[in-house]
């Protein structure tokens, strides 16, 4: 899959983003609190992701102004400036409407997209989508006051360490690699001061009184024992959203693509396409994918064979071959022999 960086304009910013996929319904999809459109492909389970959902749909996707690839604004970041990062993409990657799948802060930009541009959005996906951050009367499933500022307090620690990931995500408590990477990627997405920014930006939104306007199709996903956004918050969301659907899958972490992946995926291409597909044996993309045929020609092609020696070695032929590496390309997301070669170790061959 294509994982070239573009740039849209957004005012006196640059907003950099990727079109994966041609199949499809256009998916605009609003990562969570920051994201690294470069970083983000090391990490198996959320490549994986990414592959999955550009197969069923021409997936585009950003980093919100601030994070990653995109400009840091001079002003303080406002939901309205985010809104217009997603219309600037959709516009610069030729989408003149789309559904919207949003993860936590990514899911508020999303409604607060539908509420203004309601013409050019199909529909609405969202996960752990919150009406505000904070409690207040009569939203009690909000954070408290004190434990948004041992939040906020934590973030330098978290960032250069990484050790916030296993109140996130229980099921990654111990991993080390993993916890390496989180912190590399957080660093890389946004320096402290931007994260407590956009911390403070989630607590200043409150989608509550607008909620009963939005008048497109959506589905709210959530799994039911997150950690870090109480499912009540979905629930809440859903029953003021006319005609939602609320979704709870079993799970005890915080990001769609850590646990259950598959569950999450069956539901996304259920809502966008109407096809219920079962679960698979083997996963869509990633080394996992390989048949044993694919592994046998990746493994030869990484000891330098070319592909009419392979196929001599394997009593097949050369054409046959090249359709196995092609699939092999498609499968790992990489271009050419040179990066199958360089990420031989990665991929397991």
């Amino acid at each position: 899959m294509d994982h070239e960086v573009r740039y849209a304009a957004g005012g006196d910013v640059s907003i950099a983003y990727q079109v994966l996929g041609r199949a499809g319904p256009d998916l605009v999809f609003v990562p969570g609190f920051v994201s690294h459109l470069d970083l983000a492909w090391e990490e198996r389970f959320f490549a994986r992701f990414l592959r999955s959902l550009g197969s069923f749909t021409r997936l585009i996707w950003f980093d919100k102004r601030g994070t990653g690839l995109s400009d840091v604004p001079r002003e303080e970041v406002s939901m309205d400036a985010c809104v217009e990062d997603v219309r600037v993409v959709m516009d610069a990657a030729g989408s003149r409407r789309a559904t919207l799948f949003g993860v936590a802060v990514g899911a508020g930009i999303c409604t607060s997209f539908a509420l203004k541009y309601p013409g050019r959005t199909r529909s609405m996906i969202l996960w752990d989508a919150d009406a505000r951050l904070l409690e207040d009367d009569g939203y009690a499933a909000g954070w408290s006051e004190e434990f948004f500022s041992s939040v906020l307090a934590g973030i330098d620690e978290g960032w250069a360490t990484g050790s916030g990931i296993a109140s996130m995500n229980p099921t990654l408590a111990g991993d080390e690699r993993y916890r390496s990477w989180f912190a590399r990627h957080a660093r890389a997405a946004a320096g402290p001061a931007q994260a407590r920014e956009l911390f403070r930006l989630c607590a200043a939104t409150d989608l509550r009184p607008r909620l009963h306007e939005i008048r497109v199709p959506t589905l709210l996903l959530h799994h039911v024992d997150d950690p870090w956004l109480s499912v009540e918050h979905s629930r809440y969301v859903a029953a003021r959203i006319p005609g939602a659907t609320l979704v709870e899958l079993p799970g005890i972490d915080h990001w769609p693509w850590i646990g259950d992946m598959d569950a999450v995926l069956i539901e996304i291409e259920a809502f966008l396409t109407g096809v219920r597909r079962g679960r698979r044996n083997r996963p869509a993309w990633g080394p996992e994918a390989l048949t044993t045929r694919e592994r046998e020609v990746g493994a030869l092609a990484v000891a330098g064979l070319s592909s009419l020696e392979i196929g001599r070695r394997l009593f097949i032929g050369e054409r046959t071959v090249e359709t196995h590496l092609a699939n092999i390309y498609a499968k790992l997301g990489i271009n050419s022999r040179v990066e199958l070669v360089r990420r031989a170790v990665d991929f397991g061959l």
